[in-house]
């Protein structure tokens, strides 16, 4: 079903069991061996753990979703100058039906030096004209939640990466 393949597939897209699993931990989080950015490490946190033990837990497993020719699948988000901008990061709110998925897109942003030497983050520009820039992506080192979501297929999606357990203030009480 995923990546354009009808016939030799069996059962659900692996993408859509990922941020099913992503969902799960999200779900989970609380205050290895294996590869340090794997979707399916748990407890959230584990990937990317900060040093950091002021920091409060993470409750958001950022990720990158590809199409069948490996580009970054990408989204449309209103910062708060209100200008229309991009981006290829997601964080998954919910899993239903038949592999659909509700993911909130993720501002990118950069740290840069403030008023009084205060670090401030600014949101990174990943266009260059019509595309996604992948020099521009590397620039990116936040996150920042939108009110800006999108309910996509998650069969539709070949691959999915795992970028960075970060906290965005966006867990349910």
């Amino acid at each position: 079903m995923g990546c354009g393949k009808k016939d030799d597939f069996k059962g659900q897209s692996c993408v859509c069991e990922v941020v099913r699993a992503i969902k799960d931990i999200q779900d989970n989080a609380e205050d290895t061996c294996e590869c340090p950015s794997n979707c399916f490490l748990e407890p959230l946190g584990a990937i990317s753990p900060s040093n950091n033990k002021k920091r409060k837990s993470p409750d958001t497993r950022v990720f990158v979703l590809k199409t069948a020719d490996g580009s970054p699948f990408h989204a449309f988000f209103t910062n708060r100058s209100d200008c229309a901008c991009v981006s290829i990061f997601f964080r998954v709110e919910d899993v239903f039906d038949n592999c659909c998925a509700v993911l909130r897109v993720l501002e990118p942003v950069s740290e840069c030096e403030g008023q009084g030497g205060r670090p401030k983050f600014e949101t990174v520009d990943i266009v260059d004209d019509c595309c996604i820039d992948l020099k521009k992506v590397c620039k990116v080192d936040g996150f920042r939640s939108t009110d800006d979501c999108i309910t996509v297929d998650l069969s539709c999606f070949c691959a999915v990466q795992c970028i960075a357990d970060v906290d965005l203030d966006v867990c349910e009480d």
